[in-house]
């Protein structure tokens, strides 16, 4: 049993709105300026921005909260994306790290830009969000956005500034494809993918052909890839039925409970196994923004999900 408690949170995406509902819900009130409860802290699961029509009003309950020893933050794939966004290319004078000449890049992120764009704020900002941590080990609990993964956590911690966090160095080689920092960062952001064997493939919802499946890497075990894989129903319909490969990054967990966000379930919020619990379902789109209240249990239960829903 810890002697702390914790309010994880899930994806805000610039949900102010949905983040205020929920803190009220949970008990928390303002202290100095700073949204505080007696007995718990919050911990927040990364992508706080993008997408969400109050970017900076989110942040400004955040971060003071963070500064403030009331909660915690990790840095999530959003938060990533406006560092890279933001940090020029040392090899392509002109580019940035996260190419501003796609389209899609921008549009994925205009609404934190039109908030903050061309302004000191934008820099402030991104400092910040560099010195978020890429996860949490709290002993008791573990956070981390997307996927806990000890081979690339023990791989990484070396080359990790103070506290888990990106330093210059490893932001430019995790926007290098093909570099194993760049392939344990996604990882860790954004789950686990496994490539098919030659011959393979299964469609996505869009139609697309795909060769590579992202899996449930909290399953406990890995021997199907129709069971493994994380995939909408009508997809997964589609897929063969087939041995897994073999992958050394999946291997049956052992740890305390593992909480992340990232996946953008849906439907009543429950654990997903004995140990580990999603806390994004879809609050950037039309879902409620949940939190689990942890008071020290092992076993996790879905009566400790909060949702911003409730009454």
């Amino acid at each position: 049993m810890s002697d702390e408690a914790f309010d994880i949170i899930g994806d805000v995406h610039g949900q102010a709105g949905k983040l205020l509902g929920l803190l009220k819900i949970l008990g928390y009130r303002q202290m100095d300026g700073v949204w505080s409860h007696p007995e718990q802290r919050a911990i927040f699961v990364g992508d706080l921005i993008d997408r969400g029509p109050r970017q900076l009003e989110t942040i400004d309950i955040v971060r003071p909260m963070v500064e403030a020893g009331r909660a915690h933050c990790v840095l999530g794939n959003h938060e990533f994306n406006a560092i890279a966004w933001a940090t020029p290319h040392p090899e392509e004078p002109g580019e940035y790290l996260r190419s501003r000449k796609k389209a899609s890049n921008r549009a994925q992120h205009e609404a934190f830009l039109t908030e903050v764009e061309d302004t000191p704020l934008h820099d402030e900002l991104i400092a910040w969000f560099k010195s978020l941590p890429l996860w949490l080990d709290l002993g008791a609990i573990r956070v981390v956005h997307a996927c806990w993964n000890d081979g690339y956590m023990s791989r990484r911690k070396p080359h990790l500034g103070q506290n888990n966090t990106l330093t210059e160095e490893l932001v430019v080689l995790a926007s290098r494809k093909g570099h194993w920092v760049y392939e344990a960062v996604e990882a860790l952001r954004k789950g686990l993918e496994v490539e098919l064997p030659d011959g393979v493939f299964f469609h996505d919802k869009d139609g697309h052909e795909r060769r590579a499946a992202r899996v449930k890497w909290w399953a406990p075990d890995f021997s199907s890839l129709r069971n493994s894989a994380l995939a909408p129903r009508s997809v997964l319909a589609g897929m063969p039925d087939i041995p897994l490969p073999a992958d050394p990054r999946l291997a049956p967990y052992e740890g305390p409970p593992v909480f992340f966000g990232h996946y953008w379930r849906s439907g009543s919020p429950e654990v997903m196994a004995e140990k580990f619990a999603c806390v994004d379902y879809s609050a950037g789109k039309d879902g409620p923004l949940v939190a689990y209240r942890w008071e020290g249990e092992s076993e996790l239960r879905d009566a400790h999900f909060v949702s911003s829903d409730s009454n």
